[in-house]
C-alpha cells in the first residue's frame, strides 16, 4: 500500500509546490512508482511539469465537482518519471460549491483509497491556507511534510498550522487512521548569512528530531527550471538544489523502510 504525504504551509513562498514537484521527481528517478496531486487551485506544480492545462479532459476539480474517477484525471509530464494529477482556477470555487455536503472534507481520500495501492508515493501540493482543500489533504494522508523558509518569519503560523494538524489527528482516530509529521523541511537557505544558519537552529530547536537532515539551499535553477517545464534532475541535475531533493528523497525512503 502506498504512502500519502500532504506538502503543507500556509505561509506562501516558503518552497512548497517546489518540493512536492521535485520530491516527486526524485522519488520517480528511484524507480518509486508515484502519484503528484496538484490541489493548489494555481496549479504551479501542473504547469511546472510541462502540463498545458488549457488541453486536459479532466482534472483534480472533476473529482469534488462532477465525482469523476480520479483515473481519469491522470496524465504523465514528459520530463519525469511520475503521474500527476493536474489542476485548474476552476479548484478555488470548490469551497463555496461545497459549503453544505457534509462530507466535503473526505472527497479526496474517497478517490485517492481508489488508486493508493497503485503507487508506493502519492505526494499531494497543498494550497498556501488551511481551507477546504487543504483539509482534505490533510484527512487523505498518512503524513505531513512542513517545508519552513530559513528567513524572518518563517515560523510565523506554524502554531495554527500546527493546532490544524492535532485536530485532524484526533477526527482520524476515531477511525482507526493516523496522520503522522512526515518532517519539517528547511528551504532556501543561504549560507552566506548568519541569519539564515539562526533560523536554522531555531528550527531545529523547536522540533528537534522532526527535521530533515537534508536543507535544500538557495538556488537559481529551482527558481528557473518550472519555467521550461521541467524538475530540477532534468534542466540542472548537478545543482545544490536538485542534490537536496534527492538526499530528500533518501531520507524518506530510508525512513518508511523501517
Amino acid at each position: 500500500m502506498g504512502k500519502i504525504i500532504a506538502i503543507s504551509n500556509q505561509k506562501g513562498g516558503v518552497g512548497k509546490t517546489t518540493t512536492a514537484v521535485n520530491l516527486a521527481a526524485s522519488l520517480g528517478a528511484y524507480n518509486k512508482k508515484v502519484l503528484l496531486v496538484d490541489l493548489d487551485p494555481q496549479g504551479s506544480a501542473t504547469t511546472s511539469l510541462g502540463i498545458n492545462r488549457a488541453e486536459l479532459q479532466y482534472n483534480i476539480y472533476d473529482l469534488f465537482i462532477n465525482d469523476i474517477d480520479i483515473r481519469q484525471m491522470i496524465v504523465s509530464p514528459e520530463y519525469a518519471k511520475i503521474d500527476v494529477v493536474p489542476t485548474t482556477i476552476d479548484l478555488a470555487g470548490v469551497d463555496i460549491k461545497l459549503v453544505d455536503n457534509p462530507f466535503k472534507n473526505y472527497v479526496l481520500e474517497k478517490g485517492l483509497n481508489k488508486i493508493k495501492d497503485d503507487y508506493d508515493y502519492i505526494i499531494i501540493d497543498t494550497p498556501p491556507s488551511l481551507g477546504l482543500l487543504t483539509l482534505n489533504a490533510l484527512y487523505a494522508s498518512d503524513s505531513v511534510l512542513i517545508p519552513v523558509q530559513c528567513q524572518f518569519l518563517s515560523l510565523d503560523g506554524l502554531t495554527q498550522l500546527l493546532n490544524t494538524i492535532r485536530i485532524v489527528q484526533s477526527n482520524k482516530r476515531v477511525n482507526q487512521k493516523s496522520l503522522a509529521i512526515e518532517g519539517v523541511l528547511l528551504t532556501m537557505l543561504d549560507r552566506r548569512t548568519t541569519h539564515g544558519w539562526e533560523i536554522v537552529n531555531e528550527v531545529k530547536q523547536y522540533f528537534r528530531e522532526g527535521v530533515f537532515d537534508t536543507i535544500i539551499l538557495t538556488n537559481v535553477a529551482a527558481q528557473v527550471a518550472p519555467n521550461y517545464g521541467m524538475p530540477l534532475l532534468k534542466y540542472q541535475p548537478f545543482s545544490a538544489s536538485a542534490k537536496g531533493y534527492k538526499g530528500l528523497a533518501k531520507e524518506i525512503m530510508m525512513k518508511n523502510a523501517q
